[in-house]
């Protein structure tokens, strides 16, 4: 295809009203981008009322009608002129931006594509004042209240090339209604209506963050969030982050400004993104609408002609805090939020009385070198029948349950007798009648009742019924202690390691028995201890104490082929916390595993002292409640 011959011209100015089209390609993009800077415009003006109406997708009308400071009539002319704003005045102006519009090119470029005209007054002004066309037109009375109208007809009248290019009308009014959206969630002390085609489609009145963002983003979003408000320095990051529970396939529940100014930042994305990133599946998208303000000279908004990119004068500054923000809210659990976790025992609690200290005692290389109880292994109870299960049968959880031993004496007799066999049913008794019921603050998911098919928990609270999925919350609880483990190496302690009596020998090719030759120092830093025996063997003589009653030769195998794929110092720093999910995974109690009571309630207390543990690593929910409330519903009591 032959490329056109260009036309050899002198040197020469441009006309205005060319240079005015030629900026209205860049900020006049489509219908929505004239209600973005009109809106910008009217915010700016500190309206507190803005009402906009729409024809055919924007494409044949554009009104929007403000309550702000209106404009003086001998400055009307210059509202139309290219470069003319009373927002900057000078290089400092510039570099401290504080509003939303400072271009001075907007309106003028508009008004080079389409039939514009302004309806102002104010305060002090006995009547409106009215100018048509351009900064040419003439300045007459006319009428109308306090504040500005801006009406914008027939976009791209006369430059029909450009209005080829526009979609559908209601693909037109999609992208205007979104503009409004956005602007409309960061200003929830404005008012907005939006009409299109004579039909008032929306109506936020003056409210509360909160409100506004149940609002626009539906009550699934209002139902499912963690409000987030951290100051560090110059920098506070406000707003409400979605559950990864209510994650979408779509990222269009994303709305991030910076001083009140939507935006599309790869910084920030990233940082988000990398906060849920231990809660949530890679191809879901979570919602979240969050604002950060920071001093005006911190940030750069003169990048592009859209103002939707900024540049930060630190970065990574802002990166850190707003992924510490995010993922300090996100590790918060609902169970927790609602209450205080239970103080841990001490010493002399926990002594098992001296007849039971050789067979019950954790002996000390079960214990991580930070001196924390491990995770609950989910093993018989050694307790006979009738002793008291909440120390040291509760599998290292380092919680006070005399409070609620009562409450399950009968079901941890019946529990006991069937841990003996881990193929036998689980048995409750009927629970006795008790004084004084324990507090929901203490022990937010309450105590179990019984297991449903071996998957799930049910558990009673002072709401209701839990439901748990032990598989899924057991692996959380794995998760963060092995993250917690690896970083108290990295901090110079050691990973508590776990020997084994007789190590685990399996059939390996020779690229495994290469990549353990070679990568002993990331084994090791993994809490690992794989030698090869013989160029087709290898032995697993030790793993991490988190993961000691798991498969030894399946974990070998996921972590040399992890550490052969991308190598031992990706594995440790960029892929460490993907394989230590697969390894939680693997080690975590799996289905149709008889547990006991007391088996029950440690991982009941383990979750309520860890953190993320409303999700699984994969973004799925650990755990449910049923309210009173809900269940009376369900059977129609009082009705």
């Amino acid at each position: 295809m032959n490329a056109p011959v260009p036309t050899h011209r002198p040197i020469q100015q441009l006309p205005d009203q060319l240079i005015s089209q030629i900026a209205a390609g860049e900020v006049v993009e489509r219908p929505s981008a004239v209600v973005k800077e009109l809106l910008e415009n009217a915010l700016d003006a500190g309206a507190t009322q803005i009402t906009v109406r729409l024809e055919e997708g924007g494409v044949k009308r554009i009104a929007i009608t403000d309550n702000g400071r209106g404009i003086e009539p001998d400055q009307m002319p210059l509202a139309l002129a290219r470069h003319a704003t009373s927002k900057i005045a000078s290089l400092t102006d510039l570099e401290n931006v504080a509003t939303l519009g400072f271009r001075g090119e907007a309106l003028a470029s508009i008004a080079s594509v389409a039939a514009v005209s302004i309806t102002s007054r104010t305060k002090d002004a006995p009547h409106a004042w009215e100018i048509v066309g351009s900064h040419l037109g003439q300045v007459v009375p006319s009428s109308g209240p306090l504040g500005t109208t801006i009406d914008v007809q027939d976009l791209y009248f006369n430059t029909p090339a450009r209005r080829k290019f526009l979609k559908s009308e209601q693909t037109e009014y999609g992208h205007c209604a979104e503009v409004v959206r956005r602007i409309a969630l960061a200003r929830p002390d404005v008012s907005f209506s939006l009409t299109h085609n004579g039909r008032t489609i929306d109506h936020w009145a003056v409210g509360e963050m909160a409100r506004r963002s149940s609002q626009i983003l539906g009550n699934d979003f209002a139902e499912a969030r963690i409000a987030i408000d951290e100051v560090a320095g110059p920098l506070r990051l406000f707003g409400y982050a979605g559950l990864p529970t209510a994650s979408k396939a779509r990222a269009d529940g994303q709305f991030f400004y910076v001083n009140g100014r939507f935006v599309r930042d790869k910084v920030l994305v990233h940082a988000v993104r990398a906060a849920y990133q231990d809660v949530l599946h890679g191809d879901r998208f979570p919602s979240y609408v969050l604002a950060l303000d920071l001093d005006p000279s911190l940030v750069d908004v003169n990048v592009h002609p859209s103002k939707t990119e900024v540049r930060f004068r630190d970065g990574r500054a802002v990166h850190q805090f707003v992924f510490h923000a995010v993922q300090r809210a996100l590790a918060q659990t609902s169970a927790t939020a609602h209450g205080s976790v239970p103080a841990p025992l001490t010493a002399a609690e926990i002594t098992p009385s001296s007849s039971n200290a050789n067979a019950n005692w954790r002996r000390p290389h079960e214990q991580t070198s930070f001196g924390a109880q491990l995770a609950p292994t989910f093993s018989p109870s050694p307790y006979p029948p009738g002793s008291r299960w909440d120390a040291p049968a509760t599998q290292g959880v380092a919680q006070t349950t005399a409070n609620y031993g009562a409450l399950f004496a009968d079901n941890e007799r019946t529990g006991a007798a069937a841990s003996s066999s881990p193929s036998a049913p689980l048995q409750v008794a009927p629970m006795p009648a008790v004084s004084s019921a324990p507090s929901n603050d203490d022990f937010p998911l309450g105590f179990a009742l019984a297991q449903l098919h071996g998957i799930y928990i049910l558990a009673q609270n002072t709401r209701g019924l839990v439901l748990v999925d032990m598989h899924a919350a057991h692996e959380r609880i794995l998760y963060e202690q092995l993250k917690n483990a690896l970083d108290a190496q990295v901090e110079g302690q050691d990973m508590g390691v776990q020997s084994l009596l007789i190590p685990v020998t399996f059939f390996a090719d020779a690229i495994e028995v290469a990549t353990a030759n070679d990568h002993q120092d990331t084994l090791k830093a993994l809490g690992f201890d794989i030698a090869a025996l013989s160029p087709t063997t290898l032995a697993v003589r030790a793993v991490p104490t988190l993961l000691k009653n798991a498969d030894a030769q399946t974990l070998a195998r996921d972590v040399l082929r992890d550490v052969r794929e991308f190598g031992g110092s990706r594995v440790l720093i960029e892929r460490r916390n993907e394989l230590l999910g697969t390894l939680a995974c693997h080690t975590a109690v799996r289905a149709n595993r008889i547990l006991t009571i007391p088996e029950m309630n440690a991982l009941l207390r383990q979750m309520e002292s860890t953190e993320r543990a409303d999700q699984c690593n994969h973004g799925r929910p650990t755990w449910v409640q049923l309210d009173i409330a809900a269940l009376d519903k369900l059977f129609l009591r009082g009705q």
